[in-house]
């Protein structure tokens, strides 16, 4: 139930019924007729441009169109007060009788509340982490993970077919540093003395097992062997002992994915897809031989005056159209992605989203330009770049090297600090904003750490209904009881701005899935949180105000419908943010 959809077709049933026509005989449009919260709380709880938009087509100062459409609006048993403010904007207060019925919608709704139909059963691909495999996560893929995780979760939340994937970055000249790194621990493992990693090459011990592992394979017969032979097993079976290990560690994160998509497999597979995909564009006429203007600036000593396969990236919003070839004839990285988003494409995703690390931001333009090229307008690519972790302690930023060996891994912080901690904290920010993590702040228990502030809020409704059984035992409090309770007492402010809280969470969620925001959930929650502790806490001033009334039976159960409405919409939010909702805490 989505209060501001419900009155925005109220809105334009009132303008129908009013008469409204527009000047030239033709139909209104009422597309950009919208409800939303007003600026200001005080002026009532709904506001409409509807007069605004309206005014031209029909032909009347748009002061003139509010009026007409207050007093239409003024009959609706649902609204207590109707204002029209500045040049024509319409603010509307509802009746207290229908905040409180909207308590028992939720619990009668129970999990399904704030779910919506905006995908409509579409499919949509949602990839992320996609780190390279040449080692363990690190706390840097910890939130493009999380960011992609409750991505997918909105939009599965909101009607849409969700395909959660990782793509693999098994065929670049990395994965050969990571075979390479792995062999020189396989010689370690038979008795050699490797002396210092040299320079170039990952010198981490979780590399140990893997040599050790070729070792019990293959005994000494890979060193007899030249590399050109080798280099192919060792990659190979190197590359699997990492995606063994990465999954495990996004399984500690509570992240799993559907599909794990290998970039070789686009090259070296039973076909050349990244030719088909190439040659598809071309008969589409967007692959052309060329050449490229210089770059803006100094010229690079590398610079190529030469004609070059290129993409008509500029088509499509890019800024300059980009090479598929590189001069030795091999594939460009680019061309390896097309061939990607091409075969997302082609099992039925015209809708994908990608979530890149903050090195990434110059590679979106000329993504997005060939997945609409791919898509032809039927679907588009959404891209979203995650800021950068600064792991904190004791007030000094820890630093981590991937190639030096010393860095921070995901499973260090999760176990930590424990992963609601630091999924709701990954998510307590927009994705382009650098986040910093402090390891002290994030399991304080206080106020200000919001997961442990949201997860106490929904804790504490369940001490409420554990508080009701023994002081009211034989009151039977079960989810019928509650969405049949008279709720006419509950008249107090604070409840009622609470009940008014809960009404957001629809349009909360529903924006975030269509923005892919998934920081709005969290930010609302802190929120909502706030909010019923405010409710708590003036019970505690005021007797008559408390949750359970041992002489008033019916308000008890009015009281402890809203306590279970608040529960389910921070559990809710909370799993939507893969993040527990927990009984109790200690």
């Amino acid at each position: 139930m989505n209060v501001f959809t419900i009155f925005t077709d109220r809105v334009k049933a009132a303008i129908s019924e009013i008469g409204l026509t527009a000047r030239d005989g033709s139909e209104l449009d009422l597309s950009r007729v919208i409800v939303e919260p007003p600026r200001d709380a005080a002026h009532g709880d709904l506001a409409t441009n509807a007069a605004m938009v309206l005014s031209k087509q029909v032909g009347m100062k748009p002061r003139d169109v509010a009026d007409k459409i207050a007093e239409a609006l003024a009959e609706d048993r649902d609204v207590a007060k109707v204002d029209v403010a500045g040049p024509g904007f319409i603010n509307m207060a509802l009746s207290d009788d229908f905040w409180r019925g909207l308590v028992k919608t939720i619990v009668k709704a129970g999990e399904a509340f704030g779910r919506c139909d905006l995908g409509a059963g579409s499919k949509i691909n949602v990839e992320y982490v996609s780190a390279n495999p040449t080692g363990p996560m690190h706390v840097g893929h910890t939130r493009g993970a999380v960011l992609g995780d409750c991505i997918a979760n909105l939009l599965d939340f909101a009607g849409y077919d969700v395909c959660r994937e990782y793509y693999i970055n098994d065929a670049g000249a990395q994965v050969d540093v990571l075979a390479r790194s792995a062999f020189l621990r396989y010689c370690e493992a038979l008795g050699d003395d490797i002396g210092t990693i040299p320079d170039g090459l990952y010198p981490g011990d979780y590399l140990v097992p893997v040599g050790e592992a070729l070792a019990k394979e293959h005994g000494d017969k890979l060193k007899k062997a030249s590399e050109e032979e080798w280099l192919p097993l060792v990659r190979a079976y190197a590359v699997d002992a990492m995606m063994e290990m990465i999954r495990g560690d996004l399984a500690a994160l509570n992240v799993n994915h559907d599909v794990f998509f290998s970039e070789r497999s686009l090259i070296y597979g039973e076909k050349d897809r990244v030719k088909e995909a190439i040659e598809w564009l071309s008969d589409k006429g967007h692959v052309y031989v060329g050449t490229l203007p210089p770059p803006k600036g100094q010229l690079p000593d590398d610079w190529e005056d030469r004609e070059q396969t290129l993409f008509r990236s500029t088509e499509f919003g890019d800024d300059i159209d980009r090479p598929l070839k590189k001069s030795d004839g091999s594939n460009t990285y680019f061309a390896n992605d097309i061939a990607y988003h091409f075969d997302k494409f082609k099992r039925g995703y015209s809708k994908q989203v990608d979530i890149l690390g903050a090195d990434h931001g110059g590679y979106v333009k000329r993504l997005k330009s060939a997945v609409a090229a791919i898509t032809q307008g039927e679907g588009g690519l959404e891209v979203k770049i995650c800021q950068l972790v600064n792991l904190m302690r004791n007030g000094e930023q820890l630093k981590m090297s991937k190639r030096a060996g010393n860095f921070i891994t995901l499973r260090d912080v999760v176990e930590e600090v424990g992963v609601d901690a630091v999924r709701f904290m990954m998510m307590y920010r927009k994705s382009e904003v650098t986040i910093d993590f402090d390891f002290a702040k994030v399991t304080e228990q206080s106020k200000d750490n919001p997961v442990f502030y949201v997860q106490y809020a929904h804790a504490r409704t369940a001490s409420i209904f554990r508080q009701a059984a023994n002081e009211v035992p034989h009151l039977s409090v079960g989810l019928e009881d509650l969405a049949n309770a008279d709720l006419s007492a509950i008249n107090d402010e604070l409840e009622l701005a609470l009940i008014r809280k809960l009404s957001e969470y629809p349009r909360i969620v529903e924006g975030a899935a269509e923005t892919q925001e998934p920081h709005r959930v969290a930010f609302y929650l802190y929120d909502l949180a706030g909010y019923f502790h405010a409710v708590w806490n003036k019970g505690k001033e005021m007797p008559q105000l408390r949750f359970i009334n041992v002489k008033d039976e019916k308000m008890t159960l009015a009281r402890l419908a809203l306590v279970q409405a608040v529960a389910t919409v921070i559990s809710s939010g909370l799993g939507l943010l893969g993040v527990n909702a927990p009984e109790e805490m200690r």
